[in-house]
């Protein structure tokens, strides 16, 4: 049994499911822990089924990855010692904070 558009919509409506291209889509951004999906040329489709909405994304796919931020052993030490943090704790508070000790400590204090 073929199905056309028609029909196929009918389907849809029937199902509660509600598709939609978005318009004017110039880049998705997909970012993980070590790398970024960057997809140029991208046709996004929406679709809404019973209160779920879904994203399909189709186009040209580059992998970019991030680079973790290093920084120095003093600064860490310094906001473990004025925090009490752990060392985790610590790196995580200045990755949050672009590096800055102050606002790392402070972050951690507050």
């Amino acid at each position: 049994m073929k199905m056309d558009n028609r029909n196929t919509r009918r389907m849809m409506e029937r199902m509660g499911i509600d598709m939609k291209e978005i318009p004017d889509v110039q880049e998705v951004v997909i970012k993980t822990a070590d790398k970024e999906m960057h997809i140029t040329n991208a046709s996004v489709s929406e679709v809404n089924a019973q209160g779920n909405r879904i994203f399909q994304v189709a186009g040209e796919v580059e992998e970019v990855q991030v680079e973790k931020k290093k920084f120095k052993d003093e600064d860490v030490l310094l906001v473990q010692q004025q925090t009490g943090a752990s060392k985790e704790r610590a790196l995580a508070a200045l990755e949050q904070s672009d590096g800055e000790v102050a606002r790392a400590i402070l972050k951690l204090t507050s």
